[in-house]
């Protein structure tokens, strides 16, 4: 496909905007560095003085350099024994804010009848809280598990498998429209890293929000400066 730069910090490639918005019955989100700014696991390692080298194996999952994610979640949340409860809770109040635009896009997709998917690699403490924040209609995420009020360093089995992996947010995309009485071309998938291209391939908008460079190039829309409502400017 051939990439131009629609407006400064938008590139498109694979159509021409503007597209129909009333197209569109689902869109769904990645969360960390997506709709919120940090990398929970990031900060919640941060509490362990084990920043640096979990935020190190993010980089590296996200840029697609590991091809493994389930493996390198667990090693990540492995680094996080005995980090307390409070730390996440403090991460979650003091240090996680929305990336600038978020609000304003969920709010016109839902006011245009959108559904809107939440599918993250990252915790349920975390995406509970982003979920009910953004009015949406469904969430998929890990567990960590938690004894005494401390992290002892795994992840909750759930009914629906162990880890939500780049195939498990492709898996529940496709999950989601079918439930929906939808393709997934009528679908829209917004993430940053290469866990999220599963779920991207799948739809029939994709778009990378200030993502690593592997994303960008494979993305329909990519957004590299301002923010997430300017998917809005390919869409009427």
């Amino acid at each position: 496909m051939t990439a131009s730069e629609f407006s400064p910090g938008l590139v498109i490639q694979g159509f021409t905007p503007p597209l129909k918005l009333s197209d569109f019955k689902l869109a769904a989100f990645d969360m960390d560095s997506t709709l919120i700014n940090i990398e929970c696991v990031d900060e919640i390692a941060d509490a362990a003085g084990r920043k640096a080298e979990v935020a190190a194996i993010t980089e590296a999952a996200m840029r697609g350099e590991i091809t493994d994610y389930k493996e390198s979640l667990r090693r990540r949340v492995a680094l996080l024994t005995g980090v307390p409860v409070s730390a996440m809770q403090e991460v979650l109040q003091q240090r996680l804010q929305l990336n600038p635009g978020a609000l304003a896009l969920t709010q016109a997709l839902k006011a245009a009848g959108c559904k809107l998917l939440l599918v993250s690699g990252g915790f349920t403490f975390f995406t509970d809280s982003i979920r009910d924040r953004l009015q949406m209609d469904f969430a998929r995420s890990n567990v960590l598990e938690i004894e005494a009020g401390l992290l002892t360093g795994r992840m909750v089995d759930q009914p629906w498998g162990d880890i939500c992996d780049g195939e498990e947010k492709r898996k529940m995309l496709r999950e989601t429209c079918a439930a929906l009485g939808i393709t997934p071309k009528q679908a829209i998938a917004v993430g940053d890293g290469a866990n999220d291209l599963p779920m991207m391939s799948e739809a029939g908008l994709s778009v990378a929000f200030h993502a690593k460079p592997k994303v960008r190039s494979q993305a329909m829309v990519a957004i590299n400066s301002g923010g997430l409502d300017r998917l809005l400017d390919v869409l009427r």
